[in-house]
């Protein structure tokens, strides 16, 4: 699959893109290159469409359901990428991740009963705990040597007082890739304080090929590890706005605590469209996918070259997820200053760091998931600001 694939600009201004369309809403502006909203501007791959067009050519969208063959493609999938082999019992469908770390908190904690996050991290690991009315523990990730660590011991006396851990792995919007002994050490505090963990793994499968290779957390886990973790299609190949997900969850008692609560809410029905979606990217998206790791890899080095070279802003280059994260830290302003920079005199319309929590304040997040003349053209309005 060549570069162009990835080259070519699919106009999104008008089709209700939030990323495009909600500018003025969010920025003040819609005069920003947007680079924020976590969906790439890449075409969702052909298999993916062609499957889609033939399902519509079936005249009637009623109730439907999901097909034995889209569970083979996903445990097929997570066996020949990534090594690790599900149980078909053990998935649960569901509309996406963020409902999950609902869901999660409702099924694991009860009211005033701490979860963990490790912040800076994907803002709704805070709403999931805040609108349940659990209690918000915060385990900060440790940015040492211009990189991000876990903080080991200050986690061990978070989980002491916990029922929850939140994971985000591969890590949004650090970057990181945490590796197997990492793992292993979050296992053993959770073995040892009889901690629920759910991993969101929606990123596993956007490491970049020069990097390390995601590790799921189920295949470090013991039998008796209470663990969920969250996966879906939908970062992978660009279809985030069709919201399917899985949940693979060992533990029957624990699939059936997950299963009353969206039962509860009665959000389980299966969209026809959804489903082909997520069958075919699994079934079909693999060649895809390897070229897009090389095309973003590409992006994500030429953020970190252009970068590299002008003062006040340092760029995590990420290990995986297709995002980037500035330490802007150097430039000396507050967060308020730090956006009015972006959207005013750069022409940028990024993630405030502070979104993600008191710990990525002075930062942004810069999505990488745009054609490359795009990425060129903000960066130098970026460095034209710098220089201004």
């Amino acid at each position: 699959m060549s570069t162009a694939t990835f080259d070519s600009v699919v106009p999104r201004a008008g089709s209700g893109a939030v990323k495009y369309d909600a500018r003025k809403a969010v920025f003040g502006t819609d005069q920003v290159i947007p680079l924020w909203v976590a969906d790439m501007d890449f075409a969702t791959p052909a298999a993916i469409t062609r499957a889609l067009a033939q399902r519509a050519e079936h005249p009637v969208y009623g109730y439907s359901m999901f097909p034995e063959s889209l569970y083979q493609a996903m445990m097929d999938w997570f066996r020949e990428r990534h090594q690790w082999s599900i149980e078909r019992e053990s998935i649960v469908l569901v509309p996406g991740v963020v409902p999950s770390l609902h869901a999660a908190c409702l099924a694991f904690a009860g009211p005033g009963e701490g979860v963990i996050i490790q912040p800076p991290v994907y803002p709704p690991f805070y709403s999931a705990i805040e609108q349940t009315g659990r209690r918000l523990l915060e385990n900060p990730l440790r940015l040492q040597d211009g990189r991000y660590q876990l903080d080991l011991d200050h986690l061990e006396r978070c989980a002491a007082d916990a029922r929850l851990l939140l994971l985000c792995s591969p890590h949004n919007p650090v970057g990181r890739v945490w590796q197997p002994e990492e793992l292993d050490a979050i296992l053993a505090i959770a073995r040892r304080h009889q901690l629920v963990v759910l991993a969101d793994e929606i990123h596993a499968d956007l490491v970049f090929p020069d990097s390390h290779r995601h590790t799921p957390l189920a295949l470090r886990a013991a039998a008796e590890d209470a663990l969920v973790t969250a996966v879906a299609p939908s970062k992978s190949f660009n279809i985030p706005g069709l919201g399917l997900s899985a949940l693979v969850v060992p533990d029957r008692d624990r699939r059936q605590a997950l299963a009353r609560e969206f039962d509860r809410l009665h959000v389980r029905h299966c969209n026809p469209f959804s489903a082909t979606a997520f069958e075919a990217g699994y079934r079909h998206g693999g060649p895809w996918l390897d070229a897009l790791l090389d095309y973003l890899q590409g992006n994500r080095d030429r953020v970190c070259e252009r970068l590299a070279a002008v003062p006040g802003i340092t760029a995590q280059c990420p290990e995986g997820t297709y995002l980037s994260w500035l330490d802007c830290r150097g430039l000396g302003l507050d967060d308020a200053g730090l956006k009015r920079f972006f959207i005013h005199q750069a022409g940028l319309g990024l993630n405030p760091g502070r979104s993600f929590g008191a710990a990525g304040s002075g930062f942004m997040r810069l999505n990488l998931g745009t054609s490359r003349a795009q990425l060129d053209q903000a960066l130098d309005q970026l460095v034209a600001a710098l220089a201004s």
